[in-house]
């Protein structure tokens, strides 16, 4: 997830762009990158899928979303699960939400 928020009219190539050019990061690593616009009011996960970039976008009619964005101005990444993500474009703030201990199946021997 981006840290800092982004024009909302770019498409997916100004976007991978930004993702190869800006952040460091492999546009074609199969991972979801996620844009939020300078208002708040859309979200925008572009992907790579086995043979093209694809792109979903999520605009609010009414009401923001919540992202965790850095302080620092530069634009960033921040990983963050499916969980969160869902969270996220679902309107639920992230900041007062607590992630409950689950069991962890250890590490088989070798």
């Amino acid at each position: 997830m981006a840290t800092q928020p982004v024009d909302g009219r770019k498409g997916p190539d100004s976007l991978m762009a930004l993702v190869r050019d800006v952040l460091r990061l492999d546009p074609l690593s199969g991972h979801l990158f996620i844009f939020f616009s300078k208002r708040c009011d859309r979200v925008r996960i572009v992907y790579w899928d086995r043979n093209g970039y694809a792109m979903w976008t999520k605009r609010l009619e009414k009401g923001r979303f919540r992202p965790t964005f850095s302080s620092d101005r530069r634009l960033s990444s921040l990983a963050i699960e499916a969980a969160e993500l869902a969270l996220i474009v679902e309107g639920i703030e992230l900041a007062g939400a607590r992630r409950r201990p689950r069991w962890q199946p250890s590490a088989l021997p070798a």
